[in-house]
């Protein structure tokens, strides 16, 4: 089953230096992972300040800059992970460098069929 592991912080959390062994940190547990056939798909996400938020609302879209929710720790990255349960997955999750500074969510993915390339197609 896939879980998504969603790295939360506060944009201040990392200095420049410790985001730089974060990352080679990262880099390497998704190596890890790859080699035990666990690892999907890893990625840091840019800053807040470059997200756009979209809305439809009754046939309108409302396109605005930001995140749609104002909280203190902005979505900073993902892990998408295959483990046989949830238990693999906080495991994971424990081993990621933004669980030191922030929050890691961890979500089952729902398998969707006839998707292109999923996991159930």
């Amino acid at each position: 089953m896939e879980y998504l592991l969603l790295v939360y912080a506060t944009p201040d959390a990392w200095e420049p230096e410790e985001r730089k062994v974060a990352l080679g940190e990262s880099v390497a547990l998704c190596h890890d992972l790859h080699s035990q056939d666990q690892y999907c798909s890893a990625a840091p996400l840019e800053p807040v300040e470059t997200a756009i938020s979209v809305r439809v609302r009754e046939g309108e879209a409302l396109v605005t800059d930001g995140p749609f929710a104002e909280t203190t720790e902005h979505l900073g990255g993902y892990f998408l992970v295959d483990v046989d349960c949830i238990e693999a997955a906080v495991e994971i999750a424990k081993r990621i460098p933004g669980a030191r500074k922030g929050t890691v969510e961890v979500r089952p993915v729902v398998e969707v069929p006839n998707l292109p390339g999923g996991i159930s197609s």
